[in-house]
């Protein structure tokens, strides 16, 4: 989508980009693939979260970086998302 902003960090502690409070602050809408995701971003962000959509994709995070598969998953969880946002 043309006019959609996006970033991606990790959570884990080794995650090649972190997550980080400006990543938060700057995000209107917040992906997390699985419900531990969720969890852990709210023991490590909880108060900066209010007022953010936080939306679980519910997709295990097991797939390789870019993997056709995923990228398909995303398109197909995501864009719904993101239509309802744009309205």
């Amino acid at each position: 989508m043309d006019d959609v902003e996006t970033d991606s960090a990790g959570l884990a502690a080794d995650a090649e980009c972190p997550i980080s409070l400006e990543q938060l602050v700057w995000a209107d809408v917040i992906f997390v693939m699985e419900k531990v995701h969720r969890g852990k971003l709210s023991h490590r962000f909880g108060r900066h979260l209010n007022g953010k959509k936080v939306i679980c994709l519910d997709i295990p995070d097991n797939y390789d970086f870019m993997q056709p598969e995923l990228v398909a998953l995303l398109e197909r969880k995501v864009s719904p998302h993101l239509r309802a946002q744009a309205r």
